[in-house]
């Protein structure tokens, strides 16, 4: 995907420090610290422009939601939301996944949303999914036992690669799958931008919800 810049990007995401981190690893293991009240944390990997994280935290205030975005030209634009907005309970972060267990403590992470993460197609890349083996170890290094993970995509590959991702490792369990989200009740989902266009296109939508058993393997009633 190729990113428009934003020539002021930078200097508006220096200008509200409180709402958009840009050093995160200084406040590993005290992230509640940083919202108006201690709260479970939902973090988005991949928050993009802030649509889905910024309209969770409205429907949601009793939880505390992180939208991480690597690329400054995009989380500025959810950056505008929140400085027009701002909500007690929503943190944007820059940072890129990969230095996840930099960022957050064990067990400071509630939930996990995945939303339309890059596919990486070639299989030379597969190791950069977000549901690759890589990546479901960090997750299980900061997720609280029995935390949930949500995914959506519009890849069918990738959805099929991270059933199976999820499947071969012994600390989650896939609760659910939906090969096609918007033939079933969608009154609760809150969409992306991505989202939106593909359904607009007639994209079929794909949803994996999966749980972290971690030491307790204990179920989710």
């Amino acid at each position: 995907m190729r990113l428009r810049n934003v020539k002021y990007a930078k200097d508006l995401i220096r200008a509200y420090p409180q709402m958009l981190i840009t050093q995160p690893k200084k406040l590993r293991g005290r992230w509640n610290e940083q919202f108006s009240k201690s709260q479970p944390i939902f973090v988005e990997i991949g928050c993009g422009k802030g649509k889905f994280i910024y309209e969770m935290a409205i429907m949601h205030p009793n939880k505390n939601f992180i939208g991480i975005e690597k690329f400054d030209s995009v989380i500025v634009r959810a950056l505008e939301k929140l400085i027009e907005n701002p909500l007690p309970n929503l943190i944007l972060v820059r940072m890129d996944a990969t230095e996840i267990t930099e960022v957050f403590h064990p067990g400071e992470v509630d939930q996990l949303y995945l939303n339309f993460s890059d596919p990486w197609p070639k299989k030379r890349h597969a190791k950069r999914r977000l549901t690759s083996p890589r990546f479901l170890n960090r997750y299980q290094s900061i997720l609280k036992n029995n935390a949930l993970i949500q995914m959506k995509t519009d890849n069918y590959p990738l959805f099929e690669y991270s059933m199976m991702m999820f499947n071969q490792h012994t600390q989650y369990d896939v609760l659910s799958t939906l090969i096609d989200l918007y033939r079933h009740d969608v009154s609760m989902n809150i969409q992306t931008e991505f989202e939106k266009k593909f359904v607009e296109e007639g994209h079929a939508i794909y949803l994996l919800k999966i749980i972290f058993k971690g030491e307790t393997n204990e179920k989710v009633l």
